[in-house]
């Protein structure tokens, strides 16, 4: 019997800035440039590509991405940067819907297509000529790293993944913040909310936003948003294309994310996986649930002491961000 085949459609065409627009220097230790790959939903996304100066043969590579309503040019560029620096290919890319990469409506977030962007940056790094294909990893800053522990537990070509002051994004939505909400009444009260904005949306045939870090800043508001604030409101970490630095994501982004487990099938993924998390950050306790699932004598829990959440974004100004252990880590599992 014929198989039937289906065509892949063409890229979509993106406009990429080629001015270095990071909120980090840049390295002269690695080479840069853009590159553009295709998910399975047909979205193009766009990427960061960090090469090591003078590096010849196939090398291990990483895709990196995070935090949620964060764009490339932030924490995840840093990230991808010094990894390569250390030896690795990398590449930083923006999650479909958001940043430089394509997709309609902006700034949508999905728990299955926010998983998938993961395993599209894997079909791109093993198409390149210079990867070694058997050598692939994965890292997820903040809310993605949720996605990369779904990815790895979807994907058998990742062979290490590290989980950076990761949330459960499914959690945190269904149950607010350590499970205060964790009710039918308080779910229902959500979603009855969120759908009374879909029919606001489609009458104006526009998508509400629901703002970014909140500014000006309460002089009552938690550590934590304070924290969020010092990152994406100051020089330190804004970016003109951040929804956190600016508008945020629409108001309906997060219907989905309440009917879904992120982390359902984490105890079957049998490739290596670091847990990596600040001591005081306030959304340690996804990472440690997380670790808890995880099953093997090659799965790590790092806890950073001292460390706040947005400290492992840029490292705080305190070299937070543990990079010979993520290092070593890599090195250990990618080979």
């Amino acid at each position: 019997m014929a198989t039937a085949l289906t065509t892949i459609a063409a890229t979509e065409t993106l406009l990429l800035t080629q001015e270095w627009d990071k909120t980090f220097k840049k390295s002269e230790k690695v080479e840069h440039s853009k590159a553009t790959f295709r998910n399975r939903f047909g979205i193009t996304l766009a990427a960061d590509v960090y090469k090591p100066k003078d590096a010849t043969g196939k090398l291990a590579a990483i895709a990196v991405s995070g935090p949620f309503g964060a764009v490339k040019e932030q924490s995840s560029g840093l990230y991808a940067q010094t990894l390569a620096e250390r030896g690795f290919l990398t590449i930083a890319f923006d999650p479909s819907f958001t940043g430089e990469s394509g997709g309609e409506p902006r700034y949508v977030a999905s728990p299955d297509i926010n998983t998938e962007d993961f395993q599209a940056a894997v079909d791109y790094l093993i198409s390149r000529d210079d990867v070694d294909a058997d050598k692939i990893g994965i890292l997820g800053i903040c809310g993605w790293g949720g996605m990369a522990i779904n990815a790895a537990a979807v994907d058998t070509r990742v062979k290490a993944t590290v989980a950076s002051t990761m949330y459960d994004m499914t959690r945190v939505t269904a149950n607010g913040y350590n499970d205060s909400e964790d009710s039918a009444a308080d779910r229902k009260a959500k979603k009855e909310a969120m759908n009374a904005q879909r029919i606001k949306d489609f009458k104006s045939g526009t998508y509400e936003l629901g703002g970014g870090v909140v500014d000006p800043l309460p002089a009552d508001a938690p550590q934590f948003v304070k924290d969020y604030y010092a990152y994406y409101k100051t020089p330190r970490g804004y970016h003109k294309r951040s929804l956190n630095s600016n508008g945020g994501w629409n108001k309906t982004s997060f219907l989905s994310f309440i009917n879904a487990k992120l982390l359902a099938y984490a105890g079957e993924i049998e490739s290596a996986v670091m847990v990596l998390h600040g001591e005081k950050a306030h959304s340690r306790y996804f990472g440690e649930t997380a670790f808890k699932m995880l099953k093997g004598d090659n799965k790590q829990l790092v806890i950073v002491p001292d460390a706040s959440h947005c400290d492992l974004y840029d490292g705080g100004g305190k070299d937070a961000i543990p990079f010979d252990k993520i290092e070593k880590f890599y090195k250990d599992n990618l080979k």
